[in-house]
């Protein structure tokens, strides 16, 4: 007997692999209103804020979504841009930088799709999307270059919980980490080099990264140490003396204790000790965002400057560069090392469309 596909899918339809790049998210608009729609999301999340449920819930939504959004736009309404949030204008520009890398590598049976873990474009919506292109095989790309389980771990919970809702699942994997890639170390070098280029080598380079409450890293997440590895080998690439560089821990919230040093308190250390020249680069986001364009690039050189320091540079995040996008090229191939079209068969789209 002879069965009838049902759906949407005909068997035989050319399969394709998948690729969805994933980073935190943003608000819809620098308002009020959307600001508390994704800190409900964000901050709702058992991952990011390990409190018993009841209780946190009590805490969100009684006090927290009252006053903190209110706050938070107008921080958003500083960095802003006519194209909408920074955060989301540099991931569209990733993901058809690495859409079009991967294509011309791979061929056109590769598909990129964007998708954000908290707010649009949501990762229910950019699976849909790959699923309706029959997408056979994917690979989940988090734009976190070190792992925590508040980040990628949250990454991997919202694209299985989705996955969990399919009938047919396609092969999955996922990229855990890459604070130790070699391409990503050498694409931080180089903007710091390019950074030196244009305004001298400064006194001291300030690693700063986004901190977690010290309990997770006790708990046993490797976040620390991964931010710790990465900014040791970049100081290694470009000789740094130990006395001149330094890795500290910014955006921390709550009571709690969290990932020390601060970056705040590190700032107005050295400006109050005289500093005449510090460099801010802040590895472990992919994109400049609200942490790093107001947060890094405003409040904290104005610690800094009021302090007694001298002169304050932000080195913007690897962003869209070619070198980053290069390297997430390459990473992606790695990682999908065996799978039909990274073989002799991705050259011939004959051959993938007779092995379905």
């Amino acid at each position: 007997m002879k069965y009838k596909s049902i759906g949407a899918f005909e068997h035989g339809t050319p399969e394709n692999l998948g690729v969805i790049m994933l980073n935190l998210g943003t608000p819809e608009a620098p308002t009020p209103s959307a600001v508390r729609r994704y800190l409900a999301e964000f901050l709702g999340d058992p991952r990011v804020v390990e409190v018993p449920r009841p209780v946190w819930w009590l805490i969100l939504h009684g006090v927290i979504l009252r006053i903190r959004p209110s706050r938070s736009a107008k921080a958003y309404q500083a960095v802003w841009t006519d194209r909408g949030s920074p955060l989301l204008d540099v991931a569209r520009r990733q993901a058809a930088g690495l859409r079009e890398r991967l294509q011309a590598r791979l061929g056109d049976n590769v598909r990129l799709e964007l998708g954000m873990r908290y707010g649009k474009p949501s990762v229910a919506d950019a699976l849909g999307r790959l699923k309706a292109a029959h997408v056979r095989r994917l690979l989940v790309l988090p734009l976190y270059p070190q792992y925590s389980g508040t980040t990628t771990a949250s990454t991997f919970d919202a694209v299985t919980n989705e996955l969990s809702t399919w009938r047919w699942l396609p092969e999955l994997r996922f990229v855990n980490h890459y604070h130790d890639e070699p391409g990503y170390i050498a694409a931080l070098a180089g903007s710091i080099r390019r950074a030196w280029a244009d305004r001298g080598e400064p006194e001291r380079l300030l690693f700063s990264f986004h901190g977690i409450p010290k309990r997770y890293f006790m708990a046993g997440d490797p976040y620390h140490c991964h931010c710790h590895k990465t900014a040791r080998m970049v100081a290694d690439q470009l000789q740094l003396a130990e006395d001149r560089w330094m890795v500290s821990f910014q955006s921390r919230v709550g009571r709690d204790e969290w990932l020390q040093p601060y970056t705040d308190e590190t700032l107005k250390l050295w400006g109050a000790d005289g500093v005449q020249s510090v460099h801010v680069i802040a590895p472990g986001f992919s994109a400049d965002c609200l942490e790093t364009l107001e947060e890094i690039d405003v409040e904290n050189r104005r610690y800094f400057v009021d302090a007694g320091g001298g002169d304050y540079h932000y080195i913007p995040c690897l962003n869209d560069d070619p070198a980053h996008l290069d390297m997430l090229t390459a990473l992606v191939e790695r990682h999908c090392s065996g799978w039909p079209e990274t073989g002799a068969a991705a050259a011939c789209p004959l051959a993938l469309a007779e092995s379905a």
